[in-house]
């Protein structure tokens, strides 16, 4: 058992990302194993493995962020009037996605250590702040006229790889060495791990719940600045429903929703879980409403094994 338990952990998730492949590829070959198909998973997958690497910070530490789909709308929406109003387009991404995505992750943060409410009750009001201010500054409308060269810098090719996919990839490498190689990290996994020992130990626990905000919050920015150069425009109910997308990338990847343990491979293999399972219900001619289901049972399944493995854990040690 204790075997099983290491090699779950270790490659439980990317197992079953290629029995899905090959499922679906035996469903429907023709269509499915294709490259161009395979390609526009990868591509649907981009901006669900951003949010969700940002969503994976938060559950570590035994919260959650349910604001990323209001953060993504509201980042998005701000660096195409920026745009609009003549900004040079790299400035406005780095102002109206990433430094705007950090100053609503802060606030996040802030809110959490100075009201002492768990993270949940938090991001729950400000993911109704956020779409209400998003819905302001656009007077419910969607922006468009965003110029030609963010729409092809952000969400065009290079050679035959999409440019959101090299853009989720090169984030998820650069937070893979924040979790793994630096003392944030290992800080961070010791906050979610036991709280109070980390206390104990020295390790400023309100300032690493601000910093796991605020890299959620730089996430969701790049997510809703990639989202809006995919689109065409930024539309001021984007990101609708992504805080679910969010969670259960996390989670199916192997992240404890009782914080201190998971990978960001894992959460991009998550990602890509529901990217595949998206695109074959599609191409199978599952009606859209019923992959809410899948995805919400997939949520509660994940969440049962890992309570399931860590109470076996735990019976093992005893």
């Amino acid at each position: 058992m204790r075997n099983f338990h290491v090699m779950w952990s270790k490659y439980g998730t990317f197992g079953i990302l290629i029995l899905l492949v090959l499922v679906l590829g035996l469903l429907s070959p023709e269509y499915f194993l294709t490259a161009n198909n395979l390609t526009q998973v990868m591509l649907q997958s981009a901006i669900t493995i951003l949010v969700g690497c940002g969503e994976f910070f938060t559950i570590l530490i035994a919260g959650i962020d349910l604001s990323v789909g209001s953060m993504m709308a509201l980042t998005g929406m701000v660096t195409a009037k920026l745009m609009l109003a003549g900004m040079p387009i790299a400035l406005a991404i780095l102002l109206g996605g990433v430094i705007v995505g950090a100053l609503l992750g802060a606030i996040n943060g802030f809110l959490v250590n100075k009201t002492g409410l768990h993270p949940f009750i938090v991001t729950l009001g400000t993911l109704s702040v956020y779409r209400g201010i998003t819905l302001i500054i656009s007077d419910a409308r969607p922006v468009f006229g965003l110029p030609q060269e963010f729409k092809e810098g952000i969400a065009g090719w290079i050679w035959k790889i999409p440019i959101p996919v090299i853009i989720a990839i090169g984030i998820a490498l650069l937070l893979t060495f924040v979790t793994d190689k630096t003392k944030m990290g290992r800080n961070i996994y010791a906050l979610g791990g036991n709280s109070q020992a980390a206390w104990f130990s020295g390790i400023n626990i309100q300032l690493h719940t601000l910093m796991v905000f605020v890299i959620s919050g730089i996430c969701s920015g790049i997510a809703g600045v990639v989202m809006t150069a995919r689109l065409g425009a930024a539309e001021p109910l984007a990101g609708n429903g992504f805080e679910t997308i969010a969670i259960a990338s996390a989670i199916i990847g192997g992240t404890s929703f009782f914080g201190g343990k998971g990978k960001i491979f894992g959460v991009v293999m998550g990602g890509l879980i529901i990217g595949v399972i998206s695109n074959g219900l599609n191409i199978l001619n599952v009606p859209t409403y019923y992959q809410q289901i899948v995805m919400g049972s997939l949520i509660i399944l994940a969440v049962f094994v890992d309570k399931l493995f860590s109470l076996k854990k735990f019976s093992m040690k005893g």
